[in-house]
């Protein structure tokens, strides 16, 4: 609910603080008083566009700061944690307009944009009035207002599950498909690269093994002279291993000497003798396996140039052609296959699409019900309101199959008509004036437990009625006010004597100056301004009678005609 509103520099109004409570709260005054000032300014907060024009006459900029208690169950909560806004008990918005068009936005000390503004606000009020376009009167709004009427979940459930599982294998179907059909598009092209990859063969690790194999074909000589040089050093006529020979053969008559004191010593040697004979025969190994082939170096050469040509066709590289063989013998493999499974998967599409119609069209028949109950309960609220003459009704139509969503197959659209023979007509465009805002009012009647709003708003709903009509109107706004927080602009004693809080505005001029005030009326206040709604500027004694019955309707007290004060 709107607990407290300040307005600074507002057209007519200089600083206005004012605190709110529960129920029902009316507004009234003369007209021209300003009271369409107080709602431009909740406007602004509702997220309205910014409007210069709004600014007091010789001020530099308006600000408008409004305080609200929410319930924890709002769906406030939810959008400020998606935007990651803090909320620490009440919640203050704060937007001022400066005088060159620049505006600034405050929720909770954090600066907000402007559609993010509209988007909260919507959860904290509500306005009904003779240009209101939100809430009810937006015909988006119906399938949803709709559904929390009917209260029909678990179909509302069965129908975005089965929308969702439908939906999900319809684009695995379009993906496959896609898929499928490019690589029959490329079958001719993959069966001849397959057929090439195959006969070429790559191996892997074979690009280094051919590099390391022509390097050593191309320096044979230099290669082969290195090893003579080697097998000579340790072979020659006084060879290293005649010499270690020797000096293990010394080594071992020492030890039968000593007692093979230096029996390590002589191992040392013989492990050496035995490397250095095991060195000689690898380089003698060695020089006979290399060769100087010019015809194995040219098939080298042919390979590596092929591999290489192979791996920049298909963008890879050489080391891993193997991979690409394998990847392309698995789509030509797919080609042959994916036929058959992409048949099945097309009858799972149609069993799951066939799925989500049938809970769509229960979903439907339970918002039939639900539309004909509320349209019953509508037409009883009608006639009290003096629109006896009126119809309301909740038109149900099929959505074309590309606009399916996860909430059904359904249009729902408010239509009314406000005349005998006149054809129905959406809510927003048939209506007008005071007869909008009781078609609201009806509405709101019914729809009190599922509303989302803390706050409504209802601007001048007694347009055009009176008597027992207006009367009729106040009892069903003390009624909705039990559920909400309501605000009534009206002009209608009967309606005023139903309200928690009364406040009036008015107008005063001094000198130059223009200024609108708003006054929370005590119990005198009360009975003067229902005497004056009731007659008028000059306010008799037997207004003010009548004013006090109004207000003790309900109460034993004998009227005091003669009370007076503000």
């Amino acid at each position: 609910m709107l607990k407290s509103l300040s307005v600074k520099n507002v057209v007519l109004i200089d600083s206005l603080d004012i605190d709110f409570g529960r129920g029902l709260i009316v507004l009234s005054g003369e007209t021209g008083a300003g009271k369409s000032i107080l709602l431009d300014s909740l406007g602004l907060l509702l997220g309205n566009k910014t409007d210069t024009g709004l600014i007091r006459n010789g001020e530099e900029k308006l600000s408008v700061t409004g305080v609200f208690d929410v319930s924890p169950q709002n769906k406030i909560f939810e959008l400020a944690e998606k935007y990651e806004l803090d909320i620490d008990g009440d919640i203050i918005i704060k937007r001022t307009i400066s005088a060159d068009g620049k505006s600034k936005i405050l929720f909770n000390d954090q600066i907000i944009t402007l559609k993010l503004l509209k988007e909260l606000a919507q959860y904290l009020i509500e306005i009904h009035g003779q240009h209101d376009n939100q809430g009810l009167l937006n015909p988006s709004t119906h399938l949803n207002i709709l559904d929390a009427y009917g209260g029909y979940t678990k179909e509302l459930d069965t129908v975005k599950n089965t929308y969702l599982a439908y939906k999900t294998a319809q684009k695995e179907f379009n993906e496959k498909s896609a898929k499928l059909q490019k690589a029959a598009e490329d079958e001719e092209n993959i069966r001849h690269w397959v057929q090439e990859l195959e006969k070429v063969a790559p191996q892997k690790g074979e690009e280094e093994e051919l590099r390391q194999r022509r390097s050593e074909m191309m320096n044979a000589e230099k290669i082969i002279e290195k090893l003579n040089t080697a097998y000579t050093a340790l072979n020659a006529n006084t060879s290293v291993i005649d010499n270690i020979s020797k000096a293990r053969n010394a080594i071992a008559r020492a030890n039968e000497i000593v007692n093979n004191k230096y029996s390590e010593i002589e191992q040392i040697l013989e492990n050496a003798l035995y490397t250095l004979s095991e060195a000689i025969n690898q380089i003698e190994a060695s020089s006979t396996e290399i060769t100087i082939n010019q015809n194995e170096i040219d098939n080298i050469e042919t390979r590596l140039f092929l591999l290489k040509d192979l791996a920049k066709k298909h963008q890879t590289e050489i080391n891993l052609l193997p991979e690409k063989l394998q990847e392309l013998s698995v789509t030509l493999n797919n080609l042959e296959l994916g036929a058959d499974d992409l048949e099945e998967l097309k009858r799972k599409v149609n069993s799951l699409r066939e799925n989500y119609i049938l809970s769509a069209q229960k979903l439907s028949q339970s918002r039939q019900s639900a539309a004909k109950k509320l349209d019953k309960s509508i037409a009883k609220e009608l006639p009290p309101l003096k629109m006896d003459k009126a119809h309301f009704q909740t038109t149900i139509t099929q959505k074309k199959e590309e606009h399916w969503t996860e909430e059904g197959c359904d249009n729902v659209c408010f239509e009314v008509s406000t005349n005998p023979n006149t054809p129905l007509g959406p809510l927003n465009k048939i209506a007008s004036g005071g007869e909008l805002s009781r078609f609201m009012l009806a509405l709101k009647v019914n729809l009190a437990e599922q509303s989302h709003e803390e706050t409504l708003i209802f601007d001048e709903i007694d347009t055009g009625i009176g008597g027992a009509t207006a009367e009729a109107v106040g009892e069903r706004l003390s009624r909705l006010s039990q559920k909400e927080q309501i605000f009534v602009v009206t002009h209608s004693p009967q309606v005023a004597a139903f309200s928690n809080e009364h406040f009036k505005v008015e107008k005063y001029t001094t000198g130059n100056i223009t200024t609108t005030t708003l006054t929370k009326l005590n119990n005198k206040g009360k009975v003067e301004e229902i005497a004056r709604m009731l007659a008028g500027e000059k306010i008799s004694e037997e207004a003010r009678a009548a004013a006090y019955v109004l207000l003790n309707k309900d109460s034993k007290q004998t009227p005091d005609p003669k009370s007076k004060g503000a």
